[in-house]
């Protein structure tokens, strides 16, 4: 081969070469400066996704609207969200406290001819009912039921219920189903005297 085809050869390389450096240059350089037009946006995932608009950053990203989603929730309930705290707070309260008398007393349902799972589970389906029901009131609603209810077939210790869950005093429940004020007052003071004698044991 003689030196000037080896030169040609060399020189049609090297345009070659340059040729393919531009075309790349000019493809990189449409894909920086190129893309839809502004205002639109292109692939990928858009701005702040990620770390960002993580939980941490939510209250800030929300202007607070994170931290008050609860007081928020409680006004658009009318305070239906607090009550019902309030109203299962009372009815563990109550609960609580007729667990102890069980515990501190355990011949406490046994002289009241009764058991003290019957005590606890019958009262705890009351509560669901009445939260401010005290346990006192349900064993003494019991036992006057049991004490009346063979002469008084209306006496139960479901009605009675149902008149403290209405707001009247045991008193006044058993007036409403039947009773003098005299009988209701020595029907009282007899349960009275049998809780008093039941929680010695």
């Amino acid at each position: 081969m003689s030196k000037s085809m080896k030169i040609t050869g060399r020189l049609g390389l090297v345009v070659l070469l340059i040729a393919a450096l531009q075309i790349i240059a000019l493809a990189q350089g449409r894909g920086r400066g190129g893309g839809p037009p502004a205002g639109i946006r292109g692939g990928g995932p858009p701005s702040g996704i990620g770390v960002d608009r993580g939980i941490s950053t939510s209250s800030t990203r929300s202007a607070g609207r994170a931290d008050t989603g609860r007081s928020t929730a409680s006004d658009r309930s009318n305070g239906r969200s607090d009550a019902g705290l309030d109203r299962a707070r009372l009815q563990q309260q109550n609960s609580l406290e007729a667990n102890k008398v069980l515990r501190d007393h355990p011949g406490f349902a046994a002289s009241l001819h009764t058991t003290a799972n019957s005590l606890r589970s019958g009262y705890q389906a009351a509560l669901a009912t009445n939260p401010n029901l005290k346990f006192g009131q349900y064993v003494a609603a019991t036992r006057l039921a049991a004490n009346l209810g063979g002469r008084n077939p209306n006496i139960t210790r479901s009605a009675i219920l149902a008149g403290l869950a209405s707001g009247r005093s045991i008193g006044q429940t058993l007036q409403d189903l039947g009773l003098s004020n005299q009988q209701s007052k020595t029907a009282r003071d007899r349960v009275d005297r049998e809780i008093k004698n039941a929680k010695r044991h």
